[in-house]
């Protein structure tokens, strides 16, 4: 690896990145809306379709047969995975697990 492969693995991370805000922005939108859906299971298989037929062949072009893009995209990706699920914020009924009960032990 040379220093002139470095803007392209920055440009590969920032595409991953751009592609797991697509990913998981879109899967945030599907379930507030699919909990509310009368079919929910055809939001969640639609939506999983939908968001695979992009993220795939994203990650087919940007890797360019090069396994250090694909790396530095996934990297990207990751990255905003753990971005959406700090906003996204805790689970429901995670607070039980997290001990919020505990006062109620003997």
């Amino acid at each position: 690896m040379t220093m002139a492969d470095t803007p392209t693995l920055a440009l590969a991370a920032a595409a991953g990145a751009v592609l797991g805000a697509v990913f998981f922005g879109g899967l945030w939108w599907t379930v507030r809306k699919g909990l509310a859906a009368p079919q929910p299971a055809l939001w969640f298989l639609g939506s999983l379709a939908l968001r695979m037929a992009i993220v795939l062949p994203g990650f087919y072009f940007l890797s360019g047969g090069q396994w250090q893009r694909l790396l530095a995209g996934l990297l990207g990706f990751m990255l905003v995975r753990f971005i959406v699920m700090r906003l996204a914020g805790p689970l429901i009924g995670q607070d039980r697990l997290r001990g919020k009960e505990a006062g109620h032990a003997p």
